[in-house]
């Protein structure tokens, strides 16, 4: 396969203002004691790695029984007030702008998560694909969150 590099995802800590409002809202990373919703297909969840104001890294323990598979059910279930936790920002940029979710932590992160596209060796020289791999490319850096690479790797 041949990787192309599209860019990053950017994610956020996000809570929806009623979870919020029902429990604490942390002011430093925390998080330990509050509802955390986890990926089950993430190996280490129960650990959260945050990048601070100054770009030190913290590794946070990060708890909650709910576990989804999925970003749409991850992304539901914060609507739904279940919990709170890390999600691409283009997942839900349109939550956050509607005010259906907050931004919990606004100076810490989660890393951003390389965005990348692999192309089939055999395939990269058609025409028709490299003209997709190129819109697609370009489109990509459309999305909210999501930070261009500089330097792409050319197929």
């Amino acid at each position: 396969m041949k990787l192309r590099a599209l860019g990053t995802s950017r994610r956020v800590l996000v809570g929806s203002p009623e979870y919020l409002a029902r429990h604490r809202r942390p002011r430093m990373p925390d998080l330990a004691t509050l509802d955390g919703i986890r990926m089950s297909n993430i190996a280490g969840a129960d650990t959260l790695s945050l990048e601070g104001p100054n770009g030190e890294s913290q590794a946070v323990p990060f708890g909650g029984r709910l576990r989804v598979d999925h970003g749409l059910a991850a992304r539901e279930a914060y609507l739904a007030g279940r919990g709170i936790g890390p999600a691409h920002l283009w997942l839900v940029d349109d939550l956050l702008s509607d005010g259906q979710l907050e931004t919990i932590l606004p100076d810490y992160a989660p890393p951003p998560v390389p965005l990348n596209m692999l192309i089939v060796p055999e395939r990269a020289n058609i025409t028709r694909v490299r003209l997709m791999v190129e819109f697609l490319a370009e489109a990509v850096a459309d999305i909210p969150g999501i930070e261009r690479t500089t330097t792409p790797i050319r197929i």
